[in-house]
């Protein structure tokens, strides 16, 4: 398997696998705007980046992250916005490796930390942080204010 950045050519790639998440989180499983996409990811002003898992060329997943700062002090931390592996890839190594891309991606960066959340209603998700020896923070809620 092998672990590579996205570029502007895996957008159509990346819109169908954002159409499959939608699907697994009980929504429409119509693959995402290529247009939003490329801006987001490849526009004047990126605000993510994204790196693929495939075997030659069948995709597995996809994880998706951005920096926040600051963190501690003044430093600056990655967080991971999506980790998501298709049905048929799943217990193969493949999430864990995308893992351990992101944090490769932040310490290159100079990150002090890696960041994210979990659905509480996702138990594969949480099964595979706790299986990582990760337990959820009680100390920082997490809140969303629609824009």
């Amino acid at each position: 398997m092998q672990i590579t950045k996205a570029t502007e050519a895996d957008v159509e790639v990346i819109s169908g696998l954002l159409g499959v998440v939608e699907a697994y989180y009980g929504g429409d499983a119509t693959p995402a705007n290529p247009g939003q996409i490329r801006a987001a990811l490849f526009g004047p002003q990126p605000v993510a980046t994204v790196l693929i898992a495939r075997e030659g060329d069948e995709v597995q997943g996809f994880a998706s992250y951005s920096f926040l700062w600051p963190a501690a002090g003044a430093d600056t931390s990655i967080y991971l916005k999506e980790l998501f592996v298709l049905e048929q890839h799943r217990r193969a190594g493949v999430a864990g490796q995308l893992m351990e891309a992101v944090r490769a991606a932040g310490r290159e960066a100079g990150c002090s930390r890696m960041e994210w959340t979990a659905d509480a209603d996702n138990p594969r998700a949480l099964a595979f942080y706790e299986a990582l020896g990760l337990k959820p923070r009680a100390d920082k809620p997490f809140y969303r204010l629609p824009l």
